[in-house]
């Protein structure tokens, strides 16, 4: 019982651990997004012809459609780690991460056109979308499990 429960709080610290990191990598890319929405992008903007302003406008709507549906499900995933809700109740009731056909949409998009800022910030949170994607399917079949 004793070494079932220490390989328990191993398996929890090296979760909680991953969380840590992904959560934080999800917060530094929502800054650097607002930094660049903010201070970058209107000068971008600028340089580009109408229709590829249309695109980049359709671009950054996707990145902030996808760093607010990773940030609103570690938000839910900080507060089982927390204690503060149920895994059941952060998970249950609701669909799996949102947005699938934004945020997936939109990969073979060329982006030559598109400043380099842009597209690194959106490859950077397609990569991330995807990750939380996956730990939303683990812990929804761990709930099953259960």
């Amino acid at each position: 019982m004793v070494e079932l429960e220490r390989r328990e709080k191993i398996v929890l610290q090296t979760e909680t651990a991953f969380f840590g990191k992904t959560y934080g990598e999800a917060m530094s890319l929502l800054i650097e997004a607002r930094d660049y929405l903010a201070s970058r992008e209107p000068i971008d903007r600028q340089t580009l012809l109408p229709i590829n302003r249309l695109r980049l406008c359709c671009e950054t709507m996707r990145l902030t459609a996808r760093l607010t549906q990773i940030l609103a499900w570690l938000l839910a995933q900080r507060a089982v780690h927390a204690g503060e809700i149920s895994q059941q109740d952060a998970l249950g009731d609701h669909p799996p991460l949102g947005g699938v056909n934004i945020c997936m949409d939109g990969e073979e998009t060329d982006a030559a056109d598109l400043p380099r800022g842009l597209i690194s910030l959106l490859d950077r949170s397609r990569r991330l979308y995807v990750r939380v994607a996956r730990l939303d399917d683990l812990a929804r079949r761990q709930l099953e499990l259960a």
